[in-house]
């Protein structure tokens, strides 16, 4: 059997969006064997798959199980890996915690943060004629966020996103053993440092979320576990730092690309939130999304039994012309933009008002402090499928 497409193949990883194309139009779910898998690809499927109760997160640990123990703690106790009940006391706890202010209490210090990347990048350009956005500018700042969120000392946060890029390997097909026993490695380095910074919270109380996730107790006084404690903290760091890197990557690309758009955004800085919405659509940070059929179902025609899986392909939904009008197209302004790059049904991000906060700043500070930003070469992009970004993006003004 001929698949949809080839995961590991440069040129779709380039550009998947053609094929994405040829595959709605011959159908709505297509059978993957390489993934072993069924997808989904048009936005309709993709989110009945998303919302459908009988389709869940259904986690199954990395084996053999004795070397992978870091790694398969981290998604046991996982609020993206577990369904109700448990899903449900962990959102609510997790929401709890997040309620109290903190994107907002963050929100003047993202934009002051991302003023200064962007100066920095300024200077960089001023020295060099050229800078790399990526290295200066996006992978810093969310990971910046979510050490000041969870109340990371500044001396440790270098620590953070090797452990994360390492980690996020593992969510890829076909990865080299070598690479899985690297991910197991940073995964017990990461719980051994949040165990001990749980320990120093319990002890001293911050502002911070950790804190905030120590000391909330549901309705009949349970409280989340250390394990617990210790899944949601990496879950945020590597959800919320990888997508953001991501959609700032591909995102000012996009823009350097359609020109029209960028001269767009510096005129008219009331399309911000717009333009982080569209640009979350037009090239998706998350091109696939698993979900396991917990009892029998039926999506687009496709029939699942137990056990069966099947993946939303996001960046497939984003571009239905059913959905949105002339989907190839950027367009900031775009309304309504039912994108489903935050997820959908109990599974939707939590951390999406706080991703928003910071696409925006950057945003605003680029436009702002470099309106004749350009390309100063060709981007290298990431070999990964699931993880759609980039590696580098050498820009210019």
């Amino acid at each position: 059997m001929v698949s949809p497409f080839a995961p590991n193949d440069p040129a779709f990883i380039a550009d998947p969006y053609p094929r994405f194309a040829q595959l709605r139009a011959e159908g709505e779910v297509h059978w993957h064997p390489e993934l072993g898998l069924a997808v989904a690809v048009s936005h309709s499927a993709c989110s009945a798959l998303l919302r459908h109760r009988a389709l869940g997160r259904v986690w199954q640990d990395a084996c053999p199980v004795d070397s992978f123990a870091a790694f398969n703690l981290l998604h046991r106790n996982s609020l993206l890996e577990n369904e109700p009940p448990k899903h449900t006391r962990l959102r609510r706890l997790v929401a709890t915690a997040f309620a109290r202010g903190h994107t907002e209490r963050l929100r003047p210090w993202v934009n002051t943060l991302a003023d200064q990347l962007v100066d920095t990048l300024a200077a960089r350009i001023a020295v060099d004629e050229q800078a790399d956005l990526l290295k200066t500018v996006a992978e810093p700042l969310p990971v910046e966020v979510i050490a000041e969120l969870l109340g990371v000392p500044a001396p440790d946060r270098h620590l953070l996103l090797p452990w994360s890029h390492t980690i996020v390997k593992m969510y890829e097909y076909g990865l080299a053993e070598d690479r899985r026993q690297a991910a197991e490695q940073a995964s017990a380095e990461f719980v051994a440092y949040l165990r001990e910074l749980i320990g120093h919270r319990r002890a001293n109380p911050g502002e911070d979320l950790v804190s905030d996730l120590v000391s909330v107790a549901d309705t009949d006084g349970e409280r989340l576990t250390s394990d617990e404690l210790v899944a949601t903290a990496v879950l945020l760091l590597m959800a919320g730092h990888e997508a953001t890197v991501n959609v700032v990557g591909n995102g000012v690309l996009a823009l350097m690309r359609h020109r029209d758009q960028w001269d767009r955004l510096v005129a008219e800085p009331e399309l911000l939130p717009s333009a982080a919405e569209e640009l979350i659509r037009y090239d998706s940070p998350l091109q696939l999304f698993e979900r396991t059929a917990t009892a029998e179902v039926e999506i687009a025609g496709h029939h699942l039994q137990p056990g069966d899986k099947i993946a939303a392909l996001l960046g497939a939904a984003a571009r239905d012309p059913e959905v949105f009008t002339d989907p190839d197209r950027l367009d900031l302004g775009r309304s309504p933009n039912p994108h489903l790059g935050f997820g959908a049904g109990i599974h939707y991000c939590l951390g999406a008002p706080l991703a928003r906060v910071e696409v925006t700043a950057i945003l605003d500070a680029l436009r702002r402090r470099l309106p004749t930003l350009e390309l100063a070469g060709e981007p290298e992009r990431r070999a990964e499928f699931v993880i759609r970004g980039l590696r580098t993006l050498p820009v210019t003004a």
